[in-house]
């Protein structure tokens, strides 16, 4: 009959089985995530002209070679359209901002229209009609994705160097927190990357204060500046070390440095927004004084 081999150093089945620690989990957040706009319209339209080299080799070398042009003239429309919509949309974000340098919708539907002409032509020889539907083309495409904001937001009245040096660390910090979502994919953990941007959605609520009153920089300049650096290059390193190990323990801590990060960014935010009250309720107080001395009198409500 068959024994169950034992030892000194072999478990006992009578003991409950130690379970092995369970990896700490993240509650996928979506705060401050929205969905890309005209996504499938931009994949569509950078598929369709490559459907141009199914037939463009088959053509004389003229033909080809216009073909292939008009091709890499959409393709570059293309590209051009998806920054534009990203820039646009950042600005769309932000309570203060200036219009893009660079119009890249408006290049994109001019470029777009280039395009569907050359392909005309490179068909028909006919200028003219490539024209025509050329002009089509760009117009049609203006109408469906607009064209870019071409006005500064939320500028009127303001200190253009105050509002320019709070641009230039927005954008600073902007760039450490796209640092921060491009590492944190490496560590393929998709509750990790819902966390990493529950994290970026708590400090672009101090960005956003921060550029409603560009006094309140002083006080947000370590935060945008060093502790974001900080964060950047910890996630770096951690995307780094977990993507090779999947050690718990290090993702227990990682998690824990967001949590930490995200209360005091939170609690910084709150207070800037309590200190710009306390300078409105000065304000009204000190109107209110100088009216009662001009033996005038007005109701201001809180």
């Amino acid at each position: 009959m068959a024994q169950r081999y034992g030892g000194k150093f072999s478990p006992d089945p009578s003991q409950t089985d130690i379970e092995a620690p369970e990896m700490p989990t993240v509650e996928a957040s979506f705060r401050g995530r929205s969905p890309a706009r005209y996504g499938a319209r931009i994949n569509i339209l950078f598929i369709l002209p490559l459907l141009t080299f199914l037939t463009a080799f088959v053509q004389p070398v003229t033909e080809m070679v216009t073909d292939l042009a008009g091709a890499a003239v959409l393709l570059l429309a293309v590209w051009l359209l998806r920054d534009g919509i990203r820039a646009e949309d950042a600005y769309n974000e932000r309570k203060v901002a200036r219009k893009p340098a660079i119009p890249r919708k408006i290049f994109a539907s001019a470029l777009t229209g280039v395009g569907v002409a050359a392909l005309i032509f490179g068909g028909q020889w006919n200028p003219l009609t490539a024209v025509i539907i050329g002009a089509v083309a760009a117009g049609l495409h203006s109408f469906s994705f607009g064209i870019d904001p071409l006005k500064n937001k939320g500028l009127e009245g303001v200190d253009t160097f105050q509002s320019d040096r709070v641009a230039r660390k927005v954008e600073e910090a902007e760039a450490h927190l796209d640092v921060m979502s491009d590492a944190i994919k490496r560590a393929g953990d998709r509750q990790l990357e819902a966390r990493v941007d529950a994290f970026q959605a708590t400090a672009r609520d101090m960005f956003r204060t921060v550029e409603e009153d560009p006094r309140d920089l002083t006080q947000a300049r370590k935060y945008l500046g060093v502790y974001l650096q900080g964060a950047r290059d910890a996630t770096v390193k951690f995307a780094d070390i977990y993507a090779r190990n999947r050690e718990a323990s290090v993702r227990a801590d990682y998690v824990a440095l967001l949590d930490d990060l995200e209360t005091n960014f939170a609690k910084r935010t709150q207070k800037m927004l309590l200190t710009d009250r306390s300078d409105l309720d000065v304000e009204i107080n000190v109107l209110r004084e100088r009216l009662t001395r001009d033996n005038l009198h007005i109701d201001i409500k809180k």
